[in-house]
């Protein structure tokens, strides 16, 4: 093979990388993203049993059942369990797992940015754990 078409070959693998690259994350953003917005629909809806499925083998084994995981996110997360506003934020690669940042306002008009930490596994995206960054009050 000619030097000049093994150059080409090479500058067509890269870009062809490259643009592969670039559409890898906006699909685990929008699949990631999903799998929040069904598990809180789930959440506004009761149905703890199908918000437990988005939750990660590691978080299913802390709470054992859904009862007990539906108990916590009311008592703990009472703006992930009713929320009245969720906006999707940033999201960043953190030790090999993606965080997606999410603005939640609940029901009393106070703003909270959380962090989702999603994990993929065999049957996609998982939610492994969410952590309130920081809170603040908005106007209602």
């Amino acid at each position: 093979m000619p030097r000049w078409m093994m150059h080409l070959s090479l500058v067509v693998a890269i870009t062809l990388s490259l643009a592969l690259a670039a559409t890898k994350p906006a699909h685990a953003d929008d699949a990631a993203r999903q799998v929040i917005s069904d598990q809180l629909t789930a959440f506004q809806q009761d149905d703890f049993a199908t918000a437990f499925t988005f939750a990660s083998p590691m978080i299913k084994g802390m709470f054992g059942t859904s009862e007990r995981f539906g108990e916590m996110v009311r008592n703990g997360y009472p703006m992930v369990w009713r929320p009245s506003e969720v906006e999707f934020l940033d999201t960043r690669d953190v030790g090999g797992a993606l965080v997606q940042d999410v603005l939640i306002r609940d029901a009393d008009g106070v703003y909270y940015e959380l962090e989702y930490e999603m994990i993929a596994g065999e049957d996609g995206w998982k939610i492994n754990g969410v952590r309130v960054r920081r809170a603040g009050e908005g106007t209602a």
